[in-house]
């Protein structure tokens, strides 16, 4: 995974500072673009730790056209939590009580996402994030009234159409997007705008343009989630998983995630390893089916979530 720790270092290198949403700081750059040929191997980042179950389960929830944390959090996969509660805390007048990050926050919130595991209808209340990926990839609103699956599309155009250079999901729906895109306290508008198909011969390569990217936390995940999105879309068609291609507009590392980069560099990647994946319908692929072979990695880093 040499190109990651490029991409690292080239933000390091070259970022300018700036202000976000978040209040944190980053350093930035605008506009980079990594390859990853899934012929050499799974590109999972191998210079620290990263929770390969939390990626696949996160991958299944977006399929499966979900849009609460239910499934993430009986499954331990806590990386929406923040968003979900933060909604609640607003919505019921409670974001004085409960300030961000301190220990009242913390504790109650723990609170909160028991809850969404035990409590079904609390969870159909309060765990929902609003159109988020699998709203937009599974039922997509248009302007007609009608919503679209744009995953059945895409597997259809390439059984059927495999030469057309229009088999790609969008996840910037403007229209349904407004409330997430002016709102602070929502869930951020789809960070993974779109991604793109395309055939090479006999393998099918899988192009994603990320608006927006948090280099330490979000892009390994970034990375591994789309590759393994393309294997599995491989293997429903036919094709040998090819390159993915990932673009991205603002590249960018938070304040308070530079001395982890910096520590992340000293590292030496190890092997790739290897994605075994059962043979079986692409909509019937779940949990159980995929097995990681052969990961070896560095220890690994722990950095602040910025929300």
């Amino acid at each position: 995974m040499k190109q990651y720790l490029e991409l690292v270092q080239d933000v390091l290198d070259n970022g300018l500072q700036k202000e976000d949403r978040t209040g944190v700081g980053t350093l930035s750059v605008f506009g980079t673009q990594k390859k990853y040929d899934l012929r050499e191997g799974f590109p999972l980042v191998t210079t620290k730790k990263v929770k390969f179950d939390n990626i696949l389960h996160e991958l299944l929830w977006f399929l499966s056209g979900e849009t609460h944390i239910r499934y993430l959090v009986q499954n331990k996969v806590n990386i929406w939590n923040e968003w979900a509660y933060q909604i609640y805390l607003e919505e019921n007048d409670l974001l004085e009580k409960y300030p961000r990050y301190s220990e009242e926050w913390k504790a109650h919130m723990k609170e909160f996402v028991q809850q969404i595991a035990d409590d079904e209808s609390f969870a159909q209340q309060w765990g929902d994030l609003g159109p988020v990926y699998g709203k937009q990839w599974r039922a997509w609103g248009g302007a007609d009234g009608k919503t679209y699956d744009q995953i059945q599309y895409c597997l259809d155009q390439l059984k059927n159409n495999p030469t057309s250079r229009r088999i790609l999901v969008n996840g910037w729906n403007v229209a349904e997007l407004q409330e997430l895109i002016h709102h602070e306290h929502h869930a951020p508008p789809p960070c993974h705008t779109l991604f793109q198909f395309n055939v090479m011969g006999d393998r099918l390569d899988l192009q994603l343009y990320q608006r927006s990217a948090d280099v330490a936390l979000g892009v390994p995940y970034n990375i591994a989630s789309y590759s393994l999105l393309l294997t599995m879309f491989a293997q429903e068609v036919g094709l040998t998983p090819g390159i993915f291609v990932h673009t991205i507009g603002d590249c960018h590392i938070y304040s308070n995630h530079v001395e982890g980069m910096r520590e992340q560099l000293t590292r030496t990647p190890h092997m790739l390893p290897e994605l075994l994946v059962a043979k079986k319908p692409f909509w019937e692929l779940s949990h159980e089916d995929f097995e990681l072979k052969n990961y070896e990695h560095d220890a690994f880093i722990r950095f602040p979530i910025a929300v």
